[in-house]
């Protein structure tokens, strides 16, 4: 499988430059600092395991869409390196608002240093994801590597965007589906979309190539999520590793929930009365499914998917690199329902 050959070439070289952009806080007087990113990241702490640093995706999607876009991966690695970076400087800053203690099956930065040191290490991540960037001027001209720097800070201000009406939707009893997507737009679909523009930015594609890339991450991301939202519900615990009733537990404004509460039946005169209990969730997600909610949903990701999958064919993806994004794609888009 072309994915497999080229995950065993680029997963390691992702590594190594992340290492990289890390190495510059390994001074005695940082040690901690340092020890903090490199924990998050997957490369320290006695709990690690294969998934503690994540699946890096976001960089694998910048590469392979540089190399399918006729571009040579390894110019775009500075790129791949900072999109990966701010993910998880979100990510940290996420577990503190959300007060996870968790994160991939281990404890959170915040939960094992302390929120002070937490905040820091995810605005340390932040910066160090901006100077990495700029390591593209090593192999691009400086018009290009300028306009990779503000693509990436532009979906660095949707990211916090979209952080923002996240956490805003927590305290506010009404919210309509239109501010949804626009959360959705920001936190979620946003950096993918970057990540598949830089890819074809970085080789100079054409801008019609340049575009239809950045409408197939935007769909992939939306599509992405929105399958999230299904899953939380009516997904198989089994293999989505996530229990289906967390989501009404902790009475989280999702895409099926808020067409719920558009219905005004019993679905939303439940959820109006407030806290959902444990006994109560299988027969909710049935009341919800049976107003409509699940088909509503289900049919947004079938959407979503096929609009994927059309920018993507758009974009002419080439050679093995084109039909490793394929693969890539198709494992993200076609998850088990």
């Amino acid at each position: 499988m072309a994915l497999e050959k080229y995950s065993r070439i680029l997963l390691p070289a992702i590594e190594e430059e992340l290492k990289r952009a890390i190495a510059t806080l390994d001074h005695p007087n940082l040690k901690d600092l340092w020890e903090m990113q490199a924990y998050h990241m997957g490369w320290q702490g006695i709990e690690n395991n294969t998934g503690s640093g994540g699946k890096r995706l976001r960089p694998l999607l910048v590469l392979l869409v540089n190399e399918a876009s006729g571009g040579e991966w390894r110019h775009a690695l500075p790129a791949a390196a900072a999109v990966e970076l701010v993910h998880n400087f979100s990510l940290i800053h996420d577990d503190i608002q959300d007060n996870s203690p968790l994160r991939r099956g281990r404890i959170t930065v915040w939960k094992r240093w302390g929120i002070p040191q937490a905040i820091n290490t995810g605005d340390s991540m932040f910066t160090l994801a901006h100077l990495t960037m700029l390591r593209l001027a090593e192999f691009l001209p400086a018009d290009i590597t300028l306009q990779a720097v503000r693509l990436l800070q532009e979906a660095c201000l949707e990211l916090t965007k979209g952080q923002f009406l996240d956490l805003s939707f927590e305290s506010r009893e009404e919210i309509t589906i239109n501010e949804y997507w626009s959360m959705i737009e920001g936190k979620t679909a946003k950096l993918i979309a970057t990540c598949t523009e830089l890819g074809a930015l970085i080789c100079q594609a054409e801008h019609s190539i340049r575009n239809a890339y950045r409408e197939f991450g935007r769909f992939l991301g939306l599509a992405f999520q929105v399958q999230d939202d299904y899953l939380g519900i009516w997904g198989e615990a089994e293999r989505t590793g996530k229990s289906t009733a967390s989501d009404l537990l902790s009475g989280k404004k999702s895409l099926p929930v808020l067409f719920g509460l558009t219905q005004k039946g019993m679905f939303a005169e439940r959820w109006e009365k407030g806290s959902i209990l444990p006994e109560e969730v299988p027969d909710l997600a049935n009341q919800l499914a049976i107003e409509g909610g699940q088909d509503f949903t289900l049919q947004l990701v079938n959407e979503y998917i096929l609009s994927a999958k059309l920018t993507l064919q758009a974009a002419k993806p080439q050679g093995e690199a084109g039909k490793a994004l394929i693969e890539l794609s198709e494992q993200l888009l076609d998850r088990k329902f």
